[in-house]
């Protein structure tokens, strides 16, 4: 008995030895599981690249007033600042102004934040903007347009000024956007030729600490303080061409190019980077002679605009890459309301007519109204002879119409003549467009003179409404109207507007925008990986 009682305490020893082995064993593993966890997250934390590499082709010079160059104007969006600037709608924001305010039609009170400091610690005053403006209007600039109805600007103490204009100009605060300069750094130099324009100071959140024949270095302005920043260094190489640039980029040796050539794939690629898209500046549409016996039927160009397919034109013209667009605030402002489908649709064209007492006979459209039948006969579209894409785009026109029953001859205009034509608006329809502004006024579609000869009262009474309003919300409503009364009278067919694209690299990190104001408004957290 004793032997057994012996044999059972040895066998409970030997078991309580192994479960603790094991146990020991388990939980070495778990140790060693955490602690590579740790390391791995360590690692992955290292993995964090605050640096990115940007390119500019045709490099002219980095100070934004006397550039040319589109990826210039890009990237010194991040080192030098406006009074205001446009966030993702396109909507007028604050940035070195703390506040603005429209004193009378033509004067404009201006009140710079007090915090603000440039890269070289010196204090933004309000003689830095004077100077800026009185630089815009002596030397040829792309913003010279921003200020050339600028008469006067007094200023007021250190931190406000008053802007005064010549005339009444709807929204002009969105003329504001351009760079500030440093009047200090420029004192005594000759702004358009100086040395100093290789490496000017800025208020924004990175600055210039080396700009040489190949690359331009960014780094951290400590100077600015509104937002933490994640990556600490931007290197910008200079490219002498576009194909070395988007071989650049292909290459992997630059981790974010912009552009608005609907070909870049046959530069890039299709594989190997994010691509966003979204609508360009250049819009292009008819605009119809509402004073035509014809056309002044809202119905007959209700019918034109279900007729023309804008979808074929944007395939077959421009590689799909342009965006149909309908009205002049479709770009994507805040202020664009809601949109009525015209898309192409040949029956819906046919019952628009039918539905106003057309009839088709004898291969034209005829209406008897008061004991009198008028018909739709030919209409002349006029468009520019030397404009081959407008030209492309004219004749797929015609074919839409003429598939409706329309008939339509082109009038090729040569350049003088279509001005004529632009200037006396005397046409039936013309094929035009424009760059698209960042200010939302409609003066130029619904104003006096405008390329439509369209009056509507109602219209004329909003816009005046418009100009004062400074509520967001009741100016959203009053453009809402806008658009409802644009959508049942159509005194203009929209077609297109142009292409713009952001392609990055597959490791660059953050909220990156297709926005042709500002690729760079969410940058504050962007990283590589």
């Amino acid at each position: 008995m004793k032997s057994n009682f012996v044999k059972y305490i040895f066998i409970i020893f030997v078991v309580i030895i192994i479960v603790f082995v094991i146990y020991k064993l388990t939980n070495n593993k778990t140790d060693e599981s955490e602690g590579q966890a740790t390391i791995e997250q360590t690692e992955s934390e290292n993995e964090i690249i605050k640096e990115i590499s940007l390119g500019i082709a045709e490099f002219d010079t980095i100070n934004p007033i006397l550039s040319k160059n589109k990826y210039v104007q890009e990237i010194t969006k991040i080192i030098y600042e406006p009074l205001l600037e446009l966030d993702s709608e396109y909507k007028i924001q604050n940035c070195l102004a703390s506040e603005w305010a429209k004193t009378s039609e033509i004067t404009y009170l201006i009140k710079l934040k007090n915090d603000i400091k440039w890269s070289n610690g010196e204090n933004l005053t309000a003689d830095d903007v004077l100077f800026t403006i009185d630089i815009l209007k002596k030397i040829p600039s792309i913003y010279a347009y921003n200020v050339q109805y600028v008469t006067k600007v007094d200023k007021i103490d250190t931190q406000s000024l008053q802007i005064t204009i010549d005339h009444e100009i709807p929204f002009f605060e969105y003329n504001l956007i351009f760079p500030i300069m440093n009047k200090n750094y420029y004192e005594g130099q000759d702004f358009s030729t100086t040395e100093k324009n290789n490496a000017p100071i800025g208020t924004g959140k990175y600055k210039i600490v080396q700009n040489d024949a190949n690359q331009i270095t960014l780094e951290k302005n400590e100077n600015y303080s509104r937002s933490e920043l994640t990556l600490e260094k931007i290197v910008i190489g200079k490219y002498g061409t576009l194909s070395e640039l988007y071989n650049a980029f292909k290459l992997g040796k630059v981790d974010l190019i912009t552009t608005n050539n609907i070909n870049i794939e046959d530069y890039i690629g299709t594989l190997g980077y994010n691509k966003k898209e979204a609508r360009g500046r250049e819009y292009d549409f008819i605009a119809i002679n509402t004073q035509n016996s014809i056309l002044s039927n809202k119905e007959v160009r209700k019918a034109m605009a279900y007729t023309i397919n804008g979808e074929n034109i944007v395939a077959n013209i421009f590689n799909s890459k342009y965006k149909t667009t309908g009205y002049p605030l479709d770009f994507g402002s805040w202020l664009k309301g809601e949109a009525v489908d015209y898309s192409y649709n040949i029956e819906k064209a046919r019952q628009t007519l039918q539905e106003n007492g057309w009839e088709y006979k004898y291969n034209r459209w005829q209406k008897t109204e008061n004991y009198s039948t008028k018909s739709i006969n030919t209409l002349r579209l006029v468009v520019q002879s030397t404009n081959q894409t407008r030209l492309s785009v004219a004749e797929t026109i015609k074919t839409n119409l003429e598939e409706l029953g329309i008939k339509i001859t082109i009038v090729k205009a040569s350049d003088a003549q279509y001005q004529n034509y632009l200037q006396n608006k005397n046409y039936d329809m013309i094929l035009t467009g424009t760059t698209v502004s960042a200010s939302p006024n409609l003066d130029t579609y619904f104003g006096t003179n405008n390329l439509a000869n369209y009056t509507n009262e109602e219209i004329t009474t909003l816009l005046n409404e418009c100009k004062n309003i400074t509520k967001d919300d009741l100016l959203k409503e009053k453009y809402a109207r806008i658009r409802e009364i644009y959508n049942d009278e159509l005194p203009y067919i929209g077609l297109y507007s142009s292409y713009y694209a952001v392609m990055s690299g597959l490791t660059l990190r953050g909220n990156i925008e297709a926005n042709w104001y500002n690729i760079f408004s969410d940058i504050d957290n962007w990283y590589k990986e």
